[in-house]
């Protein structure tokens, strides 16, 4: 009987390309493995904390540098497998982030920072403020700008608005939210701007029906992840297609951020199968390929070789270089086990808002009270 794996991934058009190759790994090493796609991250929590508590779980998981700390009890610490020369490959910044008190709880998959999307016939240039922004977006129809109105992705919007207005919304030790300021009264009415300038069901959107709003050629203006690149060059916007740099706020730029990462299971039944999936994985031609759908590697030689390949002028290495410098503006949420929790409180309360359901005082009260007891649960 072959040896079995059992593998949880987070699903998307972007990464599937890497999943279609494992079939040929599984069938050099002589293993069988059960490949389980969760539908987003959302779900991916969601199934990574039913299996392992109820006593079963995967042997290898996709996880993310945010919520790797929430699921720390289920991960392999993995600096004794590893060394020096084979962790060198990975960007510095990539590997701390995969780190969780100075250990090492996976390997990094890639780095997600932002950009700025805007269609070049419409615009002649790209706002380079987001109170510019705003005065664009609403001039524009059908839609101006675009954003996840639930979930992470809409606490990403707050979180770099605190940011790019000189404040960190979080305290430390527990990280608990600090709402009640002028920077995030300035970045929730901001929010609200925005709002106004999209579509009615907005508060209904994820990722996914942002990017395929904008792909669409609905609206003139959003913010994307790099793994949404390949949709962007398969869609009638192709030619119309312009990235830029981030919209600065009242202090700096600030880019919500982090990197996504493949773990192995503290109880693998076969370790040293799991930890060859493990390398496989990560290696500089599984990145590559991952490059080539536009997702930003987190290993150097695999970010080398994808520049290397990008025809000199071109919206890809133009694309190569912004990416890099929005990483020296990045904005990352703090390592903590009771984040996915706070980062609820935060995002729930951010819709409810927008929803005209409370006013702004009472958001913020409550996503500092709400999330100071969710931090200390």
């Amino acid at each position: 009987m072959k040896p079995r794996l059992r593998v949880l991934v987070v699903g998307g058009p972007m990464y599937d390309h890497l999943y279609a190759t494992i079939g040929s790994f599984a069938e050099r090493e002589r293993v069988e493995i059960e490949l389980v796609r969760a539908k987003n991250h959302s779900d991916l929590n969601r199934r990574i904390t039913e299996e392992f508590s109820q006593g079963g779980g995967f042997d290898l998981l996709s996880t993310h540098s945010k919520f790797a700390p929430a699921q720390k009890q289920w991960l392999q610490p993995l600096d004794d497998w590893f060394d020096p020369g084979e962790l060198a490959a990975f960007d510095p910044m990539a590997l701390e982030l995969a780190r969780i008190e100075g250990q090492l709880y996976g390997l990094p998959r890639n780095l997600d920072v932002k950009l700025l999307h805007y269609r070049t016939d419409r615009l002649d240039n790209p706002p380079r403020t987001w109170e510019a922004l705003v005065e664009v977006a609403r001039t524009q129809r059908p839609y101006g700008f675009v954003f996840p109105g639930k979930g992470s992705g809409l606490f990403g919007h707050f979180f770099e608005l605190c940011g790019s207005a000189g404040h960190y919304l979080y305290e430390p030790d527990p990280p608990r939210p600090r709402a009640r300021h002028e920077a995030a009264r300035w970045a929730l009415s901001l929010l609200a701007a925005l709002y106004r300038t999209g579509p009615a069901g907005l508060t209904e959107w994820e990722f996914d029906e942002v990017t395929a709003c904008f792909a669409a050629g609905e609206a003139s203006l959003t913010t994307d992840w790099p793994g949404s690149f390949h949709r962007y060059l398969q869609s009638p916007i192709r030619d119309h297609l312009g990235l830029a740099p981030y919209p600065s706020g009242p202090v700096r730029r600030a880019v919500y951020a982090g990197s996504h990462t493949f773990a192995l299971a503290v109880r693998a039944a076969d370790r040293p199968l799991a930890l060859a999936l493990l390398r496989y994985l990560t290696s500089k031609e599984s990145q590559l390929l991952e490059a080539r759908q536009g997702t930003f590697p987190a290993r150097r030689d695999a970010l080398e070789a994808a520049r290397a390949e990008a025809p000199p002028g071109s919206l890809a290495t133009r694309r190569w270089a912004l990416l890099e410098e929005s990483l020296e503006h990045a904005w990352f949420p703090p390592k903590h086990p009771r984040y996915p929790q706070v980062e609820g409180v935060v995002w729930q309360n951010l819709r409810a808002f927008l929803r005209g359901e409370q006013d702004a005082k009472r958001t913020l009260e409550r996503i500092d009270l709400e999330g100071q007891r969710a931090a200390e649960a």
